[in-house]
């Protein structure tokens, strides 16, 4: 199978391992016990801490796609309250507790330092040029633990993705908003959903909307329009495309094997409920 054909089965596979880190009660508590305050500040303070104590323009443009407002409700202030190096700590040890729960002392039977070995293999040498997010997380010390280096690995294999995701929004002309219409449009996850997480007011919504009806992506209705659903489409290739590098410089044999381990895992944190469904990721149930 050619890399880029691979990258969005792979996606769905490691994504459940890393985004326990947005879900699970226990990354929540670790982030209070941190001193920060509220689901956001631990959520914007926890994924943005590889780079830094940067502030909200900064989380702006790498994340991309939340509003402005809501971002800066936790930045800068989360940095006066936890150095970055410390919400690295609490954002390490949520997401192994989380993830020591839901799969068991014996690692859900799979054999987790051999998936830490080979989502490393993946990672190593990765390209990162305009990929500030995978850049960031990729250069972080490597965990011994092999169940904290699996979330690790997956964390850079997301975030490589999602960086490469951004790129292809920004080349096809949308902003953030607009790139949640079109998302909600698909039907793949529902308006409510995303609207409520992105923290968008129906106002920007509507504008957004009334922007792609008049560039013939959407009609009035908000479904679709064939141009919608084809530019929509090239987005997600687009995307995959540009997430193969891993899976390429893996190999096709070492892939598979990693899929034959992710799959049980992904399976675990789903049956756990850990990742709600539908959520704001989009992403599916393992299958």
């Amino acid at each position: 199978m050619e890399a880029w054909r691979a990258a969005r089965d792979m996606w769905h596979l490691f994504e459940p391992v890393h985004a326990v880190t947005y879900f699970a009660e226990e990354s929540a508590q670790e982030f209070a016990a941190a001193g920060l305050k509220g689901f956001w500040m631990g959520y914007f303070a926890g994924r943005a801490a590889p780079m830094g104590a940067v502030g909200p323009a900064v989380v702006d443009a790498t994340f991309f796609n939340f509003h402005p407002a809501r971002v800066a409700r936790a930045l800068p202030d989360a940095w006066d309250l936890a150095s970055p190096a410390r919400v690295l700590d609490a954002r390490l040890s949520g997401a192994d507790r989380a993830l020591a729960r839901v799969l068991g002392a014996d690692g859900g039977g799979v054999d987790l330092a051999r998936a830490a070995t080979l989502v490393r293999t993946a990672v190593e040498d990765l390209g990162v040029a305009g990929r500030p997010l995978a850049a960031a997380n990729v250069a972080l010390p490597w965990p011994d633990e092999p169940r904290q280096a699996l979330w690790l690995g997956t964390t850079v294999l997301r975030e490589h993705r999602g960086d490469g995701h951004v790129s292809a929004l920004v080349g096809l002309g949308l902003d953030g908003c607009q790139a949640l219409v079109s998302m909600a449009a698909t039907g793949a996850v529902p308006r409510p959903v995303l609207q409520a997480a992105r923290g968008w007011d129906d106002d920007a919504w509507a504008a957004a909307s009334d922007a792609l009806v008049e560039r013939g992506w959407l009609r009035g209705d908000g479904t679709p329009t064939a141009a919608g659903a084809a530019a929509r489409g090239q987005l997600e290739d687009a995307t995959d495309r540009l997430a193969a590098e891993p899976w390429a410089h893996l190999g096709e044999r070492a892939t598979e094997e990693l899929r034959g381990l992710l799959r049980p895992l992904a399976t675990a944190v789903a049956a756990a409920g850990v990742v709600p469904v539908p959520n704001p990721i989009g992403l599916p149930r393992p299958r």
